[in-house]
This record gives C-alpha cells, sequence and structure tokens, in this order.
C-alpha cells in the first residue's frame, strides 16, 4: 500500500503550532511514510526531530529553508518565487546529513542575526501604524521574541509578529464581534465573509491562526522591510556551500497563480514567462533539484516543470507547506499515479540523508558516489528501495544494506 509524504512542514523554529517533537507524532496520525522538517533560517530543531521519528517509527529527514539573491544569473532583478522581493528567492537545502548540522547552524548564524535586526524595525515600523489606528502595540521581545525560538537558533518571521499582534488584540477585546468589529473598523483591515464568519464564532480552535490570515495581506505591507544581502546571501555561495556538506540544493517553485487550487494566493505571475531559460540556469549555478507543492499548481504547470527537470538532471521533491493548525498533514494528489515518482524522491533523500552522515560519498549527488554513472532516474529508485527497507527506528544501520 502506498503512503503519503510531506517533506515540508515547519516546527516551531521557525512558525508552526508544532515542536519538532510534534511533527512525526502529527505525521504518524495522518498515515504518512515519511515526513521532512523544514524551518526558516534554522536547523536547530532537526535533533530533536529525529529523535522523535525514531521514538514513533515514521522515517523522516530535514532541511533548511533561506531566501538567497539572484544577482550574477541571467534572472538578475526578475521576481522569481517570492512574492515580496524581486531578485529574492526561496531555496531548500533538503537531505542534511546530520554529522552536518553544526557546520549549518554556524552557516546561517549571520543569516539569523539580520534577520532578527531586520524584525526588530519591522516591530518598531508597525507600532506606529497601531499607534495612529488604536491599536496595542507590540513589545519585541516580551510579545514577540518570546513565542519564538529565536533564544534557541530559532528564526522569527512576519508570521511572528502578525500572531503576536493577534493574541494582543484577543486579550484585549475578546473573541467575536467586538474584536470584528474593532478590526474592521478602527483597523481598517477588510475581510472576506468567510473569514469574517470564522473570527465570530468564539469556539474556532484556530481564532489566532485566522485573524493572522486576516492581517498577513493588509498588513504586512504596512511593514515589511527589504531584506538586506547579509540576510539573502548570493545564490552562488549558498548552493556551493550545500553541494559541500552533501545536502541537496533545491530551488523552490511557485508558479504563476491564476485561480489558486488552494485559495490561499491572489492572481499574480512568478516564474512561467521564463521557466525555460531559469531551469537550465539553476542546474548551471548547481542546484540539484526543484521543490515544489502539487496541490499549488496545475496539472499542466507540473507536467512542464517535470519535463524540464529531466532535460536538466534535476530532482524532484514536493512538501506541502504546513505551518498552520488549520493545514492537513495529508496531500491526497501524491497518490495518483501521475505523482507517485514523488513518493520514490522522499524515500530516496531519507535514505541519501542517512548514508551520507555514514560516508559522504554515498550521497546521492556525490561525484564520488559507486553509482554516479547510472542515470539520475535509476540512483533514485535505487535509494528508495533502501529507503523504504530500511527500519525507520534504526536509521543508522541502513549503511548495512548496501
Amino acid at each position: 500500500m502506498a503512503l503519503e509524504v510531506n517533506n515540508h512542514v515547519h516546527s516551531t523554529y521557525s512558525f508552526s503550532p508544532y515542536t519538532p517533537s510534534e511533527i512525526p507524532v502529527r505525521a504518524k496520525e495522518a498515515g504518512l511514510g515519511t515526513v521532512g522538517i523544514m524551518d526558516h533560517d534554522s536547523v536547530s530543531g532537526c535533533a530533536e526531530f529525529l529523535e522523535a521519528c525514531k521514538a514513533v517509527d515514521i522515517a523522516g529527514t530535514v532541511g533548511c529553508e533561506i531566501r538567497v539573491n539572484m544577482d550574477g544569473t541571467s534572472v538578475e532583478g526578475r521576481k522569481t518565487n517570492n512574492p515580496d522581493e524581486p531578485n529574492v528567492s526561496y531555496i531548500a537545502f533538503h537531505g542534511i546529513p546530520a554529522t552536518q548540522f553544526q557546520r549549518v547552524e554556524k552557516f546561517l548564524l549571520p543569516i539569523h542575526e539580520a534577520r532578527i535586526a531586520r524584525d526588530r524595525k519591522e516591530v518598531e515600523k508597525l507600532n506606529a501604524v497601531l499607534a495612529e489606528r488604536g491599536a496595542p502595540t507590540l513589545d519585541f521581545d516580551a510579545d514577540v521574541a518570546a513565542i519564538s525560538e529565536a533564544a534557541n537558533g530559532g528564526s522569527i518571521t512576519e508570521r511572528h509578529i502578525l500572531y503576536a499582534l493577534s493574541l494582543k488584540l484577543i486579550a484585549a477585546h475578546g473573541k467575536g464581534h467586538a474584536l470584528v468589529d474593532f478590526v474592521e473598523g478602527s483597523m481598517r483591515v477588510p475581510m472576506a465573509v468567510k473569514l469574517r464568519e470564522l473570527l465570530l464564532d468564539v469556539e474556532n480552535p484556530h481564532y489566532a491562526y485566522d485573524l493572522l490570515g486576516a492581517f498577513k495581506g493588509a498588513l504586512v505591507p504596512e511593514f515589511f522591510i527589504v531584506s538586506g544581502y547579509d540576510e539573502c546571501i548570493s545564490v552562488y555561495d549558498a548552493v556551493a556551500f550545500a553541494n559541500e556538506i552533501g545536502a541537496i540544493p533545491a530551488y523552490a517553485y511557485l508558479g504563476d497563480v491564476g485561480e489558486s487550487p488552494t485559495g490561499d494566493k491572489k492572481a499574480e505571475k512568478f516564474e512561467d514567462d521564463f521557466l525555460d531559460e531559469l531551469v537550465p540556469e539553476l542546474a548551471e549555478i548547481g542546484f540539484k533539484a526543484i521543490t515544489y507543492m502539487p496541490p499549488r499548481n496545475t496539472r499542466e504547470q507540473l507536467a512542464r516543470l517535470r519535463k524540464l527537470c529531466q532535460a536538466n538532471g534535476l530532482m524532484e521533491i514536493s512538501g506541502v507547506d504546513i505551518n498552520s493548525s488549520r493545514q492537513s498533514f495529508n496531500c491526497p494528489i501524491l497518490l495518483e499515479p501521475e505523482f507517485m515518482h514523488l513518493a520514490d524522491a522522499a524515500w530516496a533523500l531519507i535514505a541519501h540523508e542517512k548514508l551520507a552522515a555514514a560516508d559522504p560519498k554515498l550521497a546521492l549527488f556525490s561525484p564520488e558516489n559507486p553509482w554516479a554513472s547510472q542515470s539520475l532516474e535509476e540512483r533514485i529508485a535505487r535509494y528508495a528501495k533502501l529507503g523504504r527497507k530500511a527500519d525507520p527506528t534504526k536509521p543508522e544501520e541502513m549503511i548495512h544494506l548496501i
């Protein structure tokens, strides 16, 4: 029986209701065969996550998500997969060997510090807006940093800021009509009918996350500050580092949004107009994969992307971005025949990660890999078989299956 996979679940070390230990439990309850942790600018929750995976008998893979500047590439200056910042792209380090966590933490530290500094300035900017509209202001340390894992190596995102604001407004106005009237009236935040109904329901278990959603489109443009190059490093440097440590650098494809399949994005154009140019450029830079979220794109978009990945020797990795209590860990589309290769890729990630930790030459894309002469499809099939065969409670013993 085929099992679903998800390689992109955020933890409390970026923004999520789930600790690293809770993710494997939730994934197991959802019937997943594998699950992956993916935090912004942080791998500090990865060791805890892997121990929890062993404890609940589920295969786990780790990674992190960062933003990079595209200077020097053929797409320099264009909007790729980032709605807020042209020339800045989201990428992922997938399959980070556990032996490399300390190196990755050291690599991410300047990025982490730059982001926290920008977060502080964003809160100051937001406070000016809130004060003008008669809303309670935020204390960065007491309200925002306190609900994050920043002190333990976690990141702080705009979602933390908005969640802190949501909690403060709930404390001030309670849930229901008084809060909704204040947000729509004094704060001038428009609400769709469905969202308004959710926030009028005082028994709504996802209340603070739904309120955050109301603020995301309306308030972020009011306080967002463009990232500097200390926070969004060169794509060439990031990809080179990932390859050096035996991780799999992956570009995160977003794709143009017309009528959003998931209803969570406005109509907007991203990479599709120049995708034929971008994908070969990614391979030239040194990317080894493209990661994407199947429910967010049309079948036509994904068929085109798959052809380009195959033509340029890039692995396809899937994952559904989980960062809210309202989201499901399940992604049934991955059980359809045309997407079964993404399940193989997830199991191959599991094997790559464990084998590369035991012997760097066994990393899936290592030039010294004993099967380097085989096609990427053949290597993924070989590694997927190893991943499925291994005991999730003893992943370090996978080396003995070779």
